[in-house]
Parts: C-alpha cells; sequence; structure tokens
C-alpha cells in the first residue's frame, strides 16, 4: 500500500477494512462533509439541549418517527431507550436507576434474538425475560418463537419489549408490536447495522416500533461514536432527560420544550443514567451531517460500485484450487454483496483460518471477515477503495500461494 497513515506514525499498525463497518477496527470512514462540519463544530460552543433539539427534528424527517436523539453509538441507544420505558417521566425513578426496585423492569426477548450486545438493555437495571426455544433447527417446520409466547410473557412488570432486527429474526416485527401495544408495552429495536437501504430508516417505525437504534458510524458514515434513536416523543424526552447535563439552577433552567418540557417533568433531573454516555458538539454535527448526506445519496450507484469490487475479489479467488466463492445477496444477512469464500484446506494448501491469521498479523494488517470460520471467510466492499481491494486480492493470492 503506497503512503502511510497517522497510525504507523504512532508506531501502530494500520488496517486495509476488507470485514466492513466493524468496530473493533474503527467503523467506516467518515464523510468528509462530516468532517468539515466537525471542524467547524470544535470552534465554537452551543448549548447541547438546542443542538440536540435541532437534531431530534431532523432524525424525524429522516425516519418518519415523532422525534430522534443522537446518542453515543447504539449500545447507548438500547441502554438509554429501556432506561426511559422503565422510568418514564418519573424524576424519582431516573435518579435511582439501574436501581429499578419497586418498577416495572423486565424486558421479554426472543432467546433467538438474544446476542452479546443485550448487555446494553441490562445495563438500564431491566432484566431479560426469554421467550420461544431453538426449535426451528430441529428440522420439524416448528418455529422459534409463537406469537403467543410474546403475549403469554408480559405482565404487570414489563417495561418493554426488545427486538433486533434482522432478516432472519422472528415473529415479523409488526405482529410483535400489535402484541406489545395490545398490553400497553413500547417495542425497542436494534437496527444497528439495518443499513442501507436507506428506506430501513422508516421500515421499522411504519412496522410500529417505539424506539428503534441505527448505527450512526456504520453505512451513515458519522463519526463512529455515534447513534440514533428515533421513536415516541414522551420516549425520547425521558432519554433526554436521563442524558443531558442536569447540573443546572431551576430558576435559570429553560431547555428546549421540543425536546423536553420542565412544566411536565417537575423539577430538575439529577445526573442520570446517561451521564457516561455523553456525546460532544462536534460528534452531534458530524451525524447531523453524514445523515443528511446518506439519505440525498445515491444508494443504486454505491450497491453497483460494492458489487463490481466483490466481483473482482470473487474473480481472483476463484482460479485458486480448493476456493469456491459465492457473492450474497443484499437481502440476506449482509447489507452489502460481499464474496463468501470456502476454503478446502486439502486442496488449497493452507487452511481458511490460517489464511485470516496470517493476514491480520501483516503490516498493514488485513482484515477479512470471520465469522464463518474455519469453512471459509468474508471480504466485504463497503470500507474499501479500488486501490486497496487490488491490494487484498494480492495478499490473499500471496497466502494461498504459500
Amino acid at each position: 500500500m503506497p503512503g502511510s497513515t497517522i497510525y504507523e506514525e504512532l508506531g501502530v499498525p494500520s488496517v486495509v477494512n476488507a470485514t466492513g463497518t466493524k468496530t473493533r477496527i474503527g467503523g467506516s470512514r467518515i464523510r468528509p462533509e462530516a468532517r468539515e462540519a466537525m471542524d467547524r463544530a470544535a470552534e465554537a460552543f452551543v448549548r447541547l439541549s438546542d443542538l440536540q433539539a435541532r437534531a431530534s427534528d431532523l432524525v424525524a424527517d429522516a425516519t418518519g418517527a415523532d422525534a430522534g436523539y443522537v446518542t453515543c453509538g447504539v449500545a447507548s441507544a438500547l441502554a438509554l431507550g429501556t432506561a426511559a420505558c422503565i422510568a418514564g417521566d418519573d424524576l424519582g425513578a431516573m435518579a435511582r436507576l439501574p436501581d429499578t426496585e419497586g418498577l416495572a423492569d423486565e424486558v421479554v426477548m426472543a432467546r433467538t434474538h438474544r446476542t452479546g450486545y443485550d448487555h446494553a438493555v441490562r445495563a438500564s437495571g431491566a432484566r431479560i425475560v426469554d421467550v420461544g426455544t431453538n426449535d426451528r433447527h430441529l428440522g420439524t417446520g416448528s418455529r422459534n418463537v409463537e406469537p403467543w409466547e410474546y403475549a403469554d410473557a408480559i405482565t404487570e412488570d414489563t417495561a418493554a419489549v426488545a427486538y433486533v432486527a434482522k432478516p432472519y429474526t422472528e415473529p415479523d416485527l409488526k405482529t410483535v408490536c400489535a402484541i406489545a401495544h395490545d398490553e400497553g408495552v413500547p417495542v425497542v429495536v436494534d437496527a444497528a447495522a439495518e443499513l442501507p437501504p436507506a428506506t430501513n430508516l422508516e421500515r421499522f417505525t411504519d412496522a410500529g416500533a417505539d424506539l428503534v437504534a441505527f448505527s450512526g458510524g456504520k453505512a451513515i458514515r458519522g463519526p463512529q461514536t455515534t447513534g440514533i434513536l428515533a421513536g415516541r416523543a414522551d420516549l425520547v424526552s425521558s432519554v433526554a432527560a436521563q442524558h443531558l447535563d442536569m447540573h443546572a439552577a431551576e430558576s435559570v433552567w429553560e431547555p428546549p420544550t421540543s425536546l423536553l418540557d420542565p412544566d411536565e417533568l417537575g423539577g430538575v433531573p439529577r445526573q442520570g443514567i446517561g451521564r457516561p454516555m455523553k456525546v460532544g458538539k462536534e460528534e452531534l454535527v458530524g451525524l447531523i451531517s453524514a445523515l443528511k448526506a446518506f439519505v440525498a445519496e445515491d444508494h443504486d450507484a454505491l450497491g453497483e460500485e460494492w458489487l463490481a469490487r466483490s466481483e473482482r475479489v470473487a474473480d481472483a479467488l476463484d482460479s485458486v484450487p480448493g476456493v469456491e466463492t459465492t457473492i450474497t445477496a443484499t437481502d440476506k444477512t449482509a447489507v452489502a454483496p460481499e464474496v463468501a469464500a470456502t476454503v478446502d484446506g486439502d486442496a488449497a494448501g493452507v487452511t481458511a483460518t490460517e489464511v485470516v491469521a496470517g493476514l491480520r498479523r501483516e503490516e498493514p494488517r488485513v482484515f477479512v471477515g470471520a465469522d464463518s470460520l474455519p469453512e471459509g471467510f468474508t471480504v466485504n466492499p463497503m470500507c474499501l477503495t479500488d486501490d486497496e481491494t487490488d491490494y487484498v486480492i494480492d495478499r490473499l493470492r500471496a497466502h494461498f500461494d504459500t
């Protein structure tokens, strides 16, 4: 790779990102217009509640939700969203979280939706109540989760239903929302990586979700430490009350009423559970700028660009003995057409694990997707330039030639 990055200057190996928008290697490339906006934001000051109120309007416009909020990532959005479902507009409850004694604090969630990321839900003080099974994998035709299981699990102690939005999750979100709403319970959706397509910005709200969390640092290409929470105005107001800096004299505390109403709250909130999840003015402005650009982007043209890169990688690997490739459709788990390579270690002379590990030890490190190990690996085009695509092809072939 020509040139060097600031990371080499610091004595740290840089990464060629062929695995997609992964947090562990820095997410995505921030859009140039977002970087410029962040630089300008750093030159002046603003009341963050005013900026969040403006962001709320813009997120609402983009998502079709009542209101929106900018968080420091999706995990933060899920923690704050759950806290809002538990505490509502109760200042005392907000101050006590994550202590939920005396509060409805259960979050109903399908077992097959559970991941390590649901720690963010539990961080609010919530207790997750599992529903469903893994019976679909038995091959009997039964489903993992039946709609009635949600209804059966909802009680007076239920604060919310949590739903992970993936093409393979079931039941469908609209069904789950209808059941939850019949019981007066909100639904919080984790849609962290469900962009593109851009239509997904509105899809989950249209299906009835009360809060939806998107990453700001993946396909939107805003700052990596940002997320978007879109949904009901009352829940977003509770999020703001538990997140914004509330160390203020009540006599002069006048937050924007479009975001939260002091009269409804009945006083100035204490520093809430969101205090460790601060979002700076630079990140807020960067996310706003990136979201505007994402909405205006030609996503069809971008998809064609990604597909062309994936086809180049697949063509190069198909000539390697023991390697077979397919390109995933965009309606599967990947949001971009990525190369899925399977490796016959005997025929190739090297295993997929050895290739992936070897690439990561190089300088610069090359990261390809490791989720399908030991059978194979993936190459995702979302964060690659054309030159980097050529470099990845060269390094992959070098490892198969050894």
